[in-house]
């Protein structure tokens, strides 16, 4: 399969070195930049799962003459996503499936105008890592999963054949037959997670320390639990207390990748979170009052931002 991924940042240079390792035919889409540092440098991984270096990456700018991939997976950033969608449009055939790895699930609706819902894959992944100050991706925690599926469960042909691809890849690759629970989960707890330490401007431990900010976590889990309720979104019975369980095993030190956002001056993928799932609240008049303190947060730092 010829697997475009768009950008070759920490995750998609993560998932596509892993891939480029086994064999597999990857191109990268990149803005010139990336691509000089790809040219001079190669593509370097770090990672606690054994190092890689690929000399000569093959990559593409948007609006380079190429043929339609079979693939095309989509890391960016959720405020990235109209533009990657703009620029995937020429390399996305009959036959292409698209596989977003955003936070979140509102982008599936963008992605379903504009490119057709069967051409769609549901997909996630949990991973901690980053590019440092050489343009190497660093990858230094155990976890290195990328979740995909049909989003009506089904084990058709071609999703078989993309597991093929992707099996005996140096990175956890899952093929699941619930993928949009398992994405409406992790929605749930990115939510959480970056909704909590953005607002207190901590990692995780000392919030749970306090009294109150224990009740805060817990007030804005069934906020953002109720909300995903009335959306029919097809939450695990037990849904609460798992995340919850959760939220309390992670390191004492764990902070959100939008939290260090906030700290490194950056955007944030606060609409994309917060923001549509208060637009739904608004819709049933549902009063998610520790969402709406964690979304104004946010709206007033990005405000600052200039």
């Amino acid at each position: 399969m010829k697997i475009l991924i768009v950008g070759a940042g920490a995750i998609g240079g993560y998932f596509g070195g892993r891939l480029l390792e086994k064999g597999e035919d990857v191109t990268f889409l990149v803005r010139e930049k990336r691509r000089q540092q790809l040219k001079d440098n190669g593509l370097i991984v770090e990672s606690v799962h054994g190092n890689m270096h690929n000399a000569e990456p093959k990559t593409i700018l948007a609006g380079e003459n190429a043929e339609p991939f079979d693939v095309i997976l989509v890391s960016t950033k959720s405020y990235h996503l109209a533009g990657a969608m703009e620029s995937i449009r020429p390399y996305v055939g009959t036959e292409t499936m698209i596989l977003p790895l955003l936070n979140g699930i509102a982008h599936l609706d963008a992605l379903t105008e504009e490119f057709g819902a069967e051409k769609v894959l549901g997909g996630l992944c949990f991973i901690e890592t980053t590019l440092d100050e050489n343009a190497r991706v660093i990858q230094t925690s155990p976890i290195h999963d990328l979740v995909f599926g049909e989003r009506n469960g089904e084990q058709t042909e071609r999703i078989m054949k993309l597991q093929a691809v992707f099996e005996n890849t140096n990175a956890n690759f899952r093929l699941s037959d619930n993928i949009e629970q398992e994405m409406w989960h992790k929605y749930l707890f990115i939510t959480s997670l970056s909704g909590i330490t953005s607002l207190f401007r901590s990692p995780i431990g000392p919030i749970r320390e306090q009294p109150q900010g224990m009740e805060t976590i817990k007030s804005l889990l069934h906020e953002t639990i109720s909300i995903m309720k009335s959306l029919d979104a097809p939450l695990a019975q037990q849904v609460l207390e798992a995340t919850l369980a959760r939220m309390n095993e992670i390191g004492y030190s764990m902070k959100s990748s939008l939290q260090r956002d906030m700290e490194k001056s950056l955007p944030t993928e606060g609409d994309h979170l917060f923001g549509y799932l208060l637009d739904k609240a608004s819709k049933s008049k549902f009063p998610a009052v520790t969402l709406s303190a964690i979304y104004a947060n946010v709206k007033i730092y990005e405000k600052n931002l200039g």
